[in-house]
């Protein structure tokens, strides 16, 4: 007998040229241009496969082994894969893999360890921090009392003794250590240390650098975070989702219920699974060889802009992003943005401290070495970049040296294929 709905197990993509067309144009996009977006890497052939299996038909709530749901014998296999493995990358404890975004894993943090109208403390947007931490449009903005502490003026970098005095002000619940656009390393013992003296649990999100910390080349929030939220993508190279990391076990309920029922219903079970296949890879040794070649990476884009005139915030970088202060080229951020976009060159405008512009025309941009490093870019190749935004910079209206920029940006892709 035929299937009433014919084709329904056996078309693909083909059965719905608009949107073939579509995903099409971003392959072809992803494979021609160099990706220089903070927030974006190139995930495996693996965890492509993972993220778009079957999983996405099962439906889970709850943890493993304690679903609301049957026949859940290989999902709970899934993503007790995705624990364990994200605790042994981690060296913790506990790990909830659930989360949509590193903005869910926040928001679950908060609402099981905050009560409404209690105090965060934070980094300001302005200076570096991520919104999810408390910006005045948020969920979290809304409901509990926020606190922002930023940089130093003269060397742009957190002040220990101006976070201290703020925390002895505001008695926060929580202090967050962590940001979207902080270049630098940060000193968790001496956040822990006047985590102590408030009465205050510290949090660490750590999702733009977990995988120097996975491979030891940046400073490990444990043992002095009591959380640690991350993404799985950027810096981790995978899956786009969330983790939640600790140790205490008599914090493991509030956070597992600030995930479920708290802040999201059932789990994206394939998602799990693309968790599970990045985290995985990240165990393996040549995920440190990788994280090395971010570092390096970022270092030579560094200094090939800088070499060619433009501010460095904080003087430089300890991880795989930077932010450039676009002073001395007299453009915004938004305006460098597409003119890079338009010779193949994707980044993102962005604040930087103490930024006398708004966010939609700022006076920076944000750039990172993640995605160029997984398509194979070295040092040279990164120089070369530099080199390239220059150009584009000193000429954005110039089409003729856009369309030159782009044939070059396309020749060096070409020499590392994507997919």
């Amino acid at each position: 007998m035929a299937h009433p709905w014919r084709g329904y197990f056996t078309a693909g993509l083909d059965a719905d040229p608009e949107l073939a067309a579509a995903i099409d144009g971003e392959l072809r996009r992803q494979q021609s241009c160099i990706e220089l977006i903070a927030s974006e890497n190139i995930v495996s052939r693996l965890t492509l496969e993972a993220q778009g299996s079957i999983l996405a038909n099962k439906t889970v709530e709850g943890l493993p082994f304690s679903r609301y749901y049957g026949g859940a014998e290989f999902a709970d296999a899934v993503e007790q894969l995705a624990i364990d493995r994200a605790c042994r990358l981690f060296g913790c404890r506990f790990a909830n893999v659930q989360p949509h975004s590193g903005s869910n894993a926040n928001a679950a943090v908060f609402l099981g360890l905050v009560k409404p109208g209690e105090g965060i403390l934070a980094m300001d947007v302005a200076a570096g921090g991520h919104i999810s931490h408390g910006h005045a449009a948020t969920l979290t903005g809304r409901d509990y009392r926020i606190e922002f502490y930023g940089v130093d003026r003269a060397g742009e970098r957190i002040d220990l003794d101006d976070l201290r005095g703020r925390a002895l002000r505001a008695r926060p619940r929580i202090i967050v250590a962590g940001g979207s656009a902080y270049p630098r390393m940060i000193d968790f013992a001496g956040f822990r240390a006047v985590a102590d003296e408030v009465g205050a649990r510290l949090m660490v999100d750590m999702a733009h650098f977990a995988g120097l910390v996975a491979t030891g080349l940046y400073p490990d929030p444990f043992p002095h975070a009591h959380i640690v939220t991350t993404t799985t993508y950027k810096s981790l190279r995978g899956a786009r989702g969330g983790l939640i990391l600790w140790n205490d076990a008599s914090l493991s309920g509030k956070i597992n219920g600030g995930v479920f029922p708290g802040v999201q219903g059932s789990v994206l079970l394939h998602g799990v699974a693309g968790k599970a296949a990045c985290l995985g890879e990240a165990l393996r040794p040549e995920f440190k060889d990788y994280n090395r070649a971010v570092l390096d990476n970022a270092q030579a884009l560094a200094s090939a802009l800088a070499a060619a005139g433009l501010r460095i915030v904080s003087g430089g970088t300890d991880t795989g992003l930077m932010l450039v202060d676009l002073a001395s080229m007299k453009i915004t951020g938004d305006v460098a943005a597409k003119a890079l976009e338009r010779a193949g060159l994707a980044v993102n405008k962005n604040l930087i401290p103490f930024d006398p512009r708004p966010a939609e025309a700022p006076s920076g941009l944000r750039l990172s070495s993640n995605a160029g490093s997984t398509r194979g870019f070295g040092v040279a190749e990164f120089g070369e970049i530099g080199r390239w935004i220059d150009r584009v910079l000193r000429r954005p209206e110039d089409a003729a040296n856009l369309a030159a920029v782009r044939d070059e940006v396309r020749i060096l892709c070409e020499r590392h294929p994507i997919y």
